[in-house]
């Protein structure tokens, strides 16, 4: 790849009963960058927006397990989710990526890039953080 082609977004969704966190990449998938939380139907307009306006190659997917691998209550959720994206975007690979620990990890970030505790507790701005850690995890070790 040279640094110059452009190529169509990677987006990653990290998802929520509430909340889901959706980021996506720079035209040239090196950077992600958060877009925003949404509830699910807000999501699948944004999604389309974006495979409309830039093109999708991807989607990656927060997928929640346990420290020992094993499944949660989560898992079967998201599980459903991603079934309801492939009858939607049946062209798109979709990808589910490990999400262990990244809630928590993407915290940590947020307070050490100096995002006031006030910022930080906005709803909804931990789920896109998290989105754009994994998007950004996926693209360093990707290429």
């Amino acid at each position: 790849m040279s640094i110059g082609s452009i190529k169509k977004r990677i987006v990653a969704i990290d998802y929520g009963t509430k909340r889901i966190g959706l980021a996506k990449s720079d035209p040239f998938q090196m950077f992600a960058q958060p877009v925003g939380t949404y509830d699910e139907p807000s999501l699948m307009q944004e999604l389309e927006k974006i495979a409309v306006s830039d093109g999708i190659e991807r989607v990656l997917v927060g997928y929640p397990k346990n420290s020992d691998d094993t499944e949660n209550r989560m898992t079967s959720v998201v599980d459903r989710f991603i079934e309801r994206l492939q009858s939607r975007y049946a062209n798109i690979p979709i990808e589910k990526i490990d999400e262990f620990g990244s809630s928590k990890y993407a915290g940590a970030l947020l307070r050490q890039t100096g995002t006031r505790k006030k910022q930080r507790q906005k709803k909804g701005r931990l789920d896109q953080a998290v989105a754009a850690m994994l998007l950004q995890n996926y693209l360093e070790h990707s290429s």
